[in-house]
């Protein structure tokens, strides 16, 4: 098709100068394809060939008739120069791979003789006199068995849609008798924005992503300069629909010179894979390679460009809260989002990243919370989990909430990873609530009530009795209703990391984590004043401990035991 095309700008352009080279009032490409015969015949009104271009460029592999022209056309002035992108010197002879047979009948414009050409693609090939009333070019392919699909008139309308949707020459499939446009006959992301309606924009958006749904946000720019490339994109309305998850890489369109390349040349980055859309760029080559793909620095300052842009549109759609907490909701992490507020994703998108919070309603981001940090407060302070209700009662937050101190609450299940990368935002350092200890000593307000009890004793004790299942049992005045709460160590993962580590059947590096008890709580200053002469303290630890990790949404490590300890505890009143 690219090559059939090539032939029509040819004669168009040649005609400028020989006006009875004109082309027909309305020139299209046919495709006929024939069940009966086996055959598929691919017809144009373009250039055509005489018997010394015939021998040249279908004689030889490699040979390309638009490339020699484009270098022909060097001098000419930019503005009549026609766009040819049917430089693929051994593309005509990918045609043996579904025919046994192929017969070229084509008549050079101006010219009144026609010549038949023809192989069996083993190395040899005849070449006679034919007949044909107009100036252009037949490609008649004998298909083989196994390719008998092509000749169905859907599949190849498919296969149209695909890779010649661009073409600005309509394309017809002959089905019962009649011809039925086969493509769009436009690269729409090349059209300048004025020129493009909404409507066109949604109609190209279904069409490139398989959707049905209306666009949430179009991107459509071209840029000039040290890169010349135009893109047209879209992040969806809606979640698509998967059985099972998706494909895990970017399947933005690589075009070059409007001809489509492939959809895997990685344009954004995985965390930015609902992205759909076209990239057409000027500067590779129409016979790019795999290996190219992935070598060449242009291909990774247009992946850098396009990044930055789609992630300053997230950015400033961002500013409208109610309508990006529409298209969040749709595509936050664990769906089709994927690491979009992950510590890969550059600085900008973390501003745009949409958080839940224990301070506000709906999403908030980091950039928000920052600004709502209270005099005093040295941290960004999180805490991640399973489930946002769940964290949002969890006693975690208790002496945040007394201080007025906001905690991010990260229920999504890549969010207990990116954070340990994500070690500070605008400054301010991002913490756990649940790793190490928390000083919130300097923000001011919201002083425990109540006398604390004399607690040293019973920490040894109760360190003694469960040394083998924390490395610390500490006081804490981050507590307000509950009695005891679990902490990680300083360093290592926190205790949602443990927890996925622990489910994966993977080692948490030996760390045990640190039991923290509230000594202005009833039931830790009953236990203190009766520490020492108190024969069922051992079992009284195991059953803190096994508290403290139900109320982080875990389990008890011996659930029986832990059945077995509430029971004699409500026995004893």
């Amino acid at each position: 098709m690219a090559n059939a095309a090539d032939a029509v700008d040819r004669r168009r352009f040649e005609a400028l100068t020989r006006p009875e080279l004109a082309l027909p009032e309305v020139p299209k490409l046919r495709i006929l394809p024939d069940k009966e015969a086996r055959t598929l015949t691919i017809s144009d009104a373009g250039i055509g060939m005489g018997k010394a271009e015939l021998v040249e460029h279908l004689g030889t592999i490699a040979r390309s008739g638009t490339l020699a022209f484009a270098k022909s056309l060097a001098e000419a002035p930019a503005a009549d120069k026609p766009s040819l992108i049917g430089q693929f010197g051994v593309g005509f002879y990918s045609a043996f791979m579904v025919a046994d047979r192929v017969e070229v009948t084509s008549r050079r414009a101006g010219t009144e003789e026609a010549w038949l050409w023809a192989s069996e693609g083993k190395g040899d090939y005849t070449l006679a006199p034919a007949e044909r009333a107009e100036a252009g070019t037949d490609i008649v392919l004998h298909m083989k068995a196994d390719a008998e699909e092509f000749l169905e008139p859907f599949r190849l309308q498919t296969i149209i849609r695909k890779w010649a949707d661009h073409i600005a020459i309509p394309i017809t499939v002959a089905r019962d008798g009649q011809d039925e446009p086969a493509n769009e006959g436009t690269a729409l992301w090349r059209k300048a924005k004025s020129d493009v309606t909404e409507e066109q924009y949604a109609e190209f958006y279904r069409h490139v992503a398989h959707a049905f749904d209306t666009p949430w946000s179009t991107l459509h720019w071209r840029a000039e300069g040290m890169l010349d490339f135009a893109a047209l994109l879209f992040v969806p309305g809606m979640k698509p629909f998967q059985a099972v998850e998706g494909e895990r890489e970017s399947r933005v369109r690589l075009h070059v010179r409007r001809m489509f390349i492939t959809e895997e040349a990685a344009l954004l980055p995985p965390w930015l894979r609902f992205v759909h859309g076209v990239v057409d760029t000027e500067d590779l080559p129409l016979n790019v390679s795999r290996e190219m793909l992935q070598a060449t620095p242009v291909l990774a300052r247009i992946r850098k460009a396009v990044t930055s842009r789609v992630l300053s549109e997230l950015k400033t759609r961002a500013k409208d809260a109610e309508d990006y907490a529409k298209f969040w909701e749709e595509f936050r992490p664990g769906a089709e989002g994927g690491h979009l507020r992950g510590c890969r994703a550059p600085q900008g998108h973390r501003r745009a990243a949409a958080l839940r919070s224990s301070a506000v309603e709906g999403w908030t981001s980091l950039a928000d919370y920052v600004s709502r940090m209270k005099e005093g407060q040295e941290a960004i302070y999180i805490l991640s989990g399973d489930d946002a209700a769940a964290l949002a009662a969890s006693p975690q937050l208790e002496g945040f909430r007394a201080k007025g101190v906001e905690v991010l609450l990260l229920s999504d299940h890549i969010d207990a990873f990116w954070p340990d990368r994500l070690t500070e935002f605008e400054g301010k350092p991002v913490r756990s609530v649940t790793q190490g200890t928390v000083d919130l000593s300097k923000v001011a307000g919201g002083e425990a009530a109540g006398e604390a009890a004399d607690v040293t004793a019973l920490l040894a004790l109760l360190k003694e009795a469960l040394k083998d299942q924390v490395s610390e049992v500490r006081a804490t005045d981050r507590l307000v209703d509950s009695a005891v709460v679990l902490a990680a160590p300083q360093y290592g993962p926190d205790l949602q990391m443990q927890r996925l580590l622990r489910r994966a059947g993977r080692e948490t590096g030996g760390a045990l984590p640190v039991l923290e008890v509230n000594p202005r709580h009833k039931l830790i200053a009953r236990l203190a004043a009766n520490a020492a002469g108190d024969p069922l303290l051992g079992e009284t630890a195991g059953l803190l401990l096994d508290l403290a990790r139900v109320q982080d949404g875990d389990v008890p490590r011996d659930p029986a035991a832990f059945a077995r300890r509430v029971a004699a505890a409500l026995a004893l009143g």
